[in-house]
């Protein structure tokens, strides 16, 4: 199949983001949308991110459609898939980019679209929401997961997967089932932990906020998710409950035998959970292209004075190294150095201790 012209239905963080993708892989393609907000398609295609708006996903011009992609909420993209089955070409490839997939599968086989329904999870995001956040870059090297209804010809999930491969994902197959239970471990239950996390230190902080205050890097990292949009993880949690509460049953075993290890001082269990903890995570591959991605840093003690940062950049790019972020710690709780210094690979990351250790600077790789 050649697919020249595409359809959107929502354009938040991941649907535009994949019309940004579409258009830097395709420039010659012609994407249309509707959004439910006025605002976000008429800046879409003020930016050049879209060619045509559509009124409604029952619009007669996605009947011009190769594929469309529904990317609102779970509940918005099956009403959106009930108008869309009558308008969109037999052969026009419809999907999504939800994170739950057995609702609107189930969905499909009930409107009779099994052959022509392909679900599609690109598994990476950001915490923030919206078309101001979207990046054409936003799918390299993450998992693009593929769950193909009954029926569907082998020809389109061929095109599916070089579609999702021609922006940089790495496309990956599944039974949607199997999906579901393994997201709920690895990307919905962390989200309810972050979110109780939060919730937990603002339930228990006093009047002055100091544990806001004296939050520090390993409470961020581990949190940041909790800064995700409520309305998605609402219709998320509500789609796959059965698979999320399974998971979450696990969970909370295992924290309760933390608990108990605690209550009758049995040092050797928690030894023993952190032992196997640390073991496990340090065994994904540094590279790994899942939501899971491992940050490469380094801390730098630096004197608090005018110019220092500018310094350090100056000092690397001098040597071709390319910074990814750069930012001051205000709370040393588990870092050694003032600066924190993040890159894309690790090569630079080292590469960049070493040249500021040839300049006389203390630093620290993590």
């Amino acid at each position: 199949m050649e697919m020249e012209t595409f359809g959107f239905i929502g354009l938040g963080l991941i649907g535009g983001s994949l019309a940004k993708a579409l258009k830097r892989a395709m420039p010659d393609c012609r994407i249309m949308a509707y959004t439910r907000t006025a605002k976000t398609v008429e800046e879409a295609l003020r930016q050049g991110v879209i060619d045509t708006i559509c009124s409604a996903p029952s619009d007669d011009q996605f009947s011009k459609c190769d594929c469309i992609f529904l990317c609102a909420p779970v509940g918005s993209n099956i009403s959106a898939l009930e108008q869309l089955k009558d308008i969109a070409r037999a052969d026009c490839i419809l999907t999504d980019v939800g994170s739950v997939k057995t609702d609107i599968h189930l969905a499909a086989e009930r409107l009779g679209l099994n052959g022509r329904f392909i679900g599609g999870h690109p598994m990476t995001g950001s915490e923030k929401s919206g078309l101001a956040y979207a990046q054409a870059h936003l799918f390299e090297n993450s998992y693009y997961i593929i769950t193909p209804s009954p029926g569907t010809p082998e020809e389109w999930v061929e095109s599916y997967r070089a579609l999702a491969a021609s922006i940089g994902a790495l496309p990956l197959v599944l039974d949607y089932r199997q999906h579901d239970f393994a997201t709920a471990a690895v990307s919905h239950l962390p989200h309810l932990i972050a979110a109780s996390l939060v919730n937990t230190v603002h339930d228990l902080d006093s009047e002055d906020e100091l544990m806001k205050l004296i939050a520090a890097g390993g409470f961020k990292d581990i949190t940041r998710i909790a800064s995700s949009s409520p309305e998605m993880w609402e219709h998320i949690c509500m789609s796959n409950g059965d698979n999320i509460i399974s998971v979450m049953d696990t969970f909370i075993d295992l924290l309760t035998a933390s608990r108990e290890a605690m209550c009758s001082e049995n040092g050797e269990y928690i030894y023993k959970m952190f032992e196997k903890s640390r073991d496990y995570r340090d065994s994904f591959a540094s590279s790994s292209p899942g939501s899971i991605k491992k940050t490469y840093r380094i801390y730098c003690d630096i004197v608090d004075e005018s110019g220092a940062i500018s310094t350090i950049a100056t000092l690397l790019a001098d040597k071709g190294i390319s910074i990814k972020n750069i930012g001051i710690i205000h709370s040393r709780e588990f870092e050694e150095g003032v600066l924190q210094i993040e890159f894309y690979e690790e090569a630079p990351s080292m590469e960049a201790a070493n040249v500021l250790r040839a300049d006389g600077y203390q630093v620290w790789v993590r």
